[in-house]
């Protein structure tokens, strides 16, 4: 059954931008996961399935944050900084090889996961770059909204509501 909520009249209900905030990196993360992995198919070295699996997970968070489920947030921030440390390692190089330096000779051209050819290696060095400063921003983002108990609905008077924006 449906939860109703009953409004006390001349009342709105306001929520904080946060929530909103919050889905939006988790998705735009979910967006370059998949184009790093699908873009650079070839290249990747048996992180394959768990992109996907990291994918799936941000959108049930992404659901379950948007449903108000605040006590997934902490969860958001860590899994961030975890794919934050593999993009970093990633774009420096410090596995040994960067996106960028894969372009030089002796590298093949990253293939696509359909079979076409894949992003240029400095798409995907810059991509992964992105990746990072996204990732920086969910782990704060979701920490700021633990912080602030945005799970609560405030009730404000009308009046007050088209006032404040």
């Amino acid at each position: 059954m449906p939860y109703a909520r009953i409004v006390t009249p001349g009342y709105v209900v306001i929520c904080r931008l946060t929530k909103l905030s919050v889905v939006a990196v988790l998705i735009a993360s979910v967006a370059l996961m998949l184009v790093l992995t699908i873009g650079g198919w070839s290249e990747l070295q048996g992180m394959k399935p768990l992109d996907f699996i990291w994918s799936v997970v941000y959108l049930v968070l992404a659901f379950y944050v948007w449903r108000w489920a605040r006590g997934l947030l902490p969860i958001a921030a860590v899994l961030a900084v975890l794919l934050l440390a593999f993009a970093a390692i990633a774009a420096l190089g410090l596995d040994g090889t960067s996106w960028s330096a894969r372009g030089s000779v002796g590298y093949a051209p990253p293939q696509s996961l359909f079979g076409g050819a894949g992003l240029s290696t400095g798409a995907l060095g810059a991509l992964t770059v992105v990746l990072i400063g996204v990732e920086a921003i969910l782990a704060v983002v979701a920490m700021v909204a633990f912080a602030q108990a945005w799970n609560i609905e405030l009730e404000v008077p009308a009046d007050q509501a088209r006032a404040a924006g």
